[in-house]
């Protein structure tokens, strides 16, 4: 990093440069003619300050982030950038790069390649897996010369490489036209709204949610009434336009504050309101839009609204969390008269088991988790090996306990994302250990859509995956139908993320209800998994019945079943019978810690 040739030291700034923008400073001594190399240092940095390419007088600092875990070389960059009048940050942890990125809310990523704790192409994997960043420039500052090197940053999502050693002009040139170019872009779509409705895209919205939280104000989440009846009625081409004009009106009582359609029939809204007024502001909003009369034809169509509301607090750190609670909020509102909620948070709830709680609270430092496998096998036959990872805590006294015995312990303590995580880690290692035997497998995963929704979650699993290059459609996140119905929003955000590198998603618990019908729709799923109250109750014609509606409903959705739960050779019979596609149960294997079973030779 630091370099001992003189004929390079000059790209460091004199000696207490940097107390020129502290208030303690004394005069700026300028460099004699004799100091001849950082006089010319000085004049490249206020020439460039000058040039036309720097941020007018009426226009935002330019803010640069700098990553750094060289001390002279952070310093040299942030002296260089600051006299130009730009805003610099400087990182020395790699490892808080993206929290800091979350407060500072940089124009410009600067980082070294070459970092100790986590490589630069690690970190900008990374930074574009998150959402509100994805289009951030990045600029390397490196002395790795090698183009090979280069171009995988590049592939990764690096903008530009500077070579160091870097003169002062050249840094601020660079950095200047990178920052200039995309806020030109940005001017030119201010607010990437729909054309016709004014609506921010839904994209554009989950960015403005994650630099507004943490925040003030309140968050609604709007969904419309008897859409499906509606397009029955009037077509699909007539509904969108009733839609169109609803989204309109809802942006007109928006004022412009922030606000997106997130699907067809939902709509959020970000407002500036006292927590005493968002009832009625919810009130409000409902009663106007069934007031307000859409045309369709001859036909006068009048919407009806459901609205959870939600009051922002310190407590809501992420978008995740926000929304989490915007759902729980409108959940509520589906059950209540007026059609109206707003999210109050429920206290914490004791629990008498202490001690499983500490338990889980060691799980991961202590590496007190492990993971056994069960095979999902197609009952139409196949060799492809696929298993589900069930997870379990092996306490100091050797006794194992389930997922269900201390999950909700470790929800309870705030510590459900380090486990959920942890179990990936387990699971992809898996992976991993299976392809350098010359082994390719899937593994289902299960996984908390709270944790899922949580921001960089799935940037990290990305990078994970890429880091251990593994092909994504090798892992399926499996995730439980009454979580899903609370989390909707955040798991669209996730999927949406993870779907870049093939990994699929599975709804597992799945009975055939209007709630989680609709979540077949709004999820991009690859599976579901039946609930085992079928294979429980298959001696009843009327879960039969049931059972095989909602197989086919799946099945209209391109979706593979997994009946689960299978203990005995007639439950499997009346399974295969009503169209499942693989089976899951001790019939078949109980769940152990290997993954050597004989797919080619299973019989049912």
């Amino acid at each position: 990093m630091g370099n001992a040739d003189h004929t390079r030291r000059a790209e460091c700034p004199p000696a207490h440069f940097w107390r020129r923008w502290t208030t303690d400073a004394p005069p700026p001594q300028w460099p004699t003619d004799d100091d001849s190399e950082a006089a010319r240092t000085q004049a490249e940095i206020a020439a460039a300050s000058s040039r036309p390419g720097a941020p007018a007088a009426t226009e935002a600092p330019y803010r640069v982030m700098i990553v750094e875990d060289d001390p002279s070389q952070a310093l040299f960059a942030e002296s260089i950038l600051n006299g130009a009048g730009m805003q610099a940050q400087v990182v020395p942890d790699p490892d808080l790069a993206i929290a800091t990125l979350e407060v500072f809310r940089p124009d410009l990523v600067l980082m070294d390649l070459h970092m100790p704790a986590l490589d630069g192409t690690e970190l900008t994997h990374m930074i574009r897996g998150h959402g509100a960043f994805a289009q951030t420039p990045i600029v390397f500052l490196t002395g790795d010369a090698d183009p090979e090197r280069q171009v995988e940053a590049l592939e990764l999502g690096a903008d530009d490489f500077l070579v160091k050693p870097v003169r002062p002009r050249h840094l601020i040139a660079a950095v200047q036209n990178r920052i200039r170019r995309t806020r030109q872009a940005h001017a030119a779509r201010p607010d990437e709204r729909h054309p016709v409705t004014g609506l921010l895209t839904r994209s554009r919205m989950l960015q403005h949610l994650a630099t507004a939280i943490p925040g003030t104000g309140a968050l609604f989440l709007l969904e419309l009434e008897g859409t499906s009846a509606l397009r029955d009625r009037i077509g699909y081409a007539a509904q969108e336009a009733v839609l169109v004009d609803a989204a309109r009106e809802i942006a007109a009582r928006a004022q412009g504050q922030a606000s997106a359609r997130l699907s067809d029939n939902m709509f959020l809204i970000h407002m500036d309101a006292a927590p005493a007024d968002v009832a009625a502001h919810a009130r409000d909003l409902r009663e106007s839009l069934a007031r307000h009369g859409f045309r369709s034809g001859d036909d006068i169509v009048r919407l009806r609204a459901r609205i959870g509301a939600l009051v922002l607090t310190p407590a809501h750190q992420d978008a995740g969390g926000a929304l989490t609670a915007a759902e729980q909020a409108l959940r509520q509102a589906r059950q209540d008269a007026d059609g109206v909620s707003v999210h109050v948070e429920a206290p914490p709830v004791p629990t008498a088991d202490d001690g499983m709680r500490a338990l889980a609270r060691r799980a991961v430092d202590d590496r007190l988790l492990e993971l056994a496998f069960q095979p999902i096998v197609a009952v139409a036959g196949g060799d492809e090996p696929q298993f589900q990872s069930l997870v379990r805590l092996r306490a100091p006294d050797g006794r194992l306990h389930t997922a269900a015995e201390f999950l909700p312990a470790a929800e309870a303590d705030g510590c459900l994302e380090a486990i959920d995580r942890h179990v990936l880690d387990l699971a992809l290692d898996t992976l991993q250990r299976q392809r350098e035997q010359g082994r390719r497998l899937r593994l289902f995963v299960s996984q908390s859509p709270r944790s899922l929704g949580h921001d960089g979650y799935a940037a990290w699993l990305l990078m994970e995956l890429g880091a251990r290059e593994l092909d994504g459609s090798q892992l399926v996140v499996d995730v439980r139908v009454d979580d899903a119905l609370v989390h909707a929003l955040s798991l669209q955000t996730f999927a949406s993320a993870a779907q870049t590198v093939g990994v699929q998603m599975c709804l597992s618990g799945y009975r055939s209800d209007a709630e989680a019908d609709a979540l077949l729709a709004q999820l991009p799923l690859s599976h579901v998994r039946l609930s085992s109250h079928y294979s429980a109750r298959l001696g009843e014609q009327d879960v039969r019945d049931d059972m095989r509606t909602a197989i086919d409903r799946a099945h209209r959705r391109g979706l593979l079943v997994i009946g689960q739960q299978v203990e005995n050779p007639q439950v499997a019979a009346t399974l295969w019978m009503s169209g499942i596609d693989f089976i899951q149960g001790n019939l078949v294997h109980e769940a152990d810690r290997d993954v050597d079973f004989d797919f080619q030779h299973a019989v049912l």
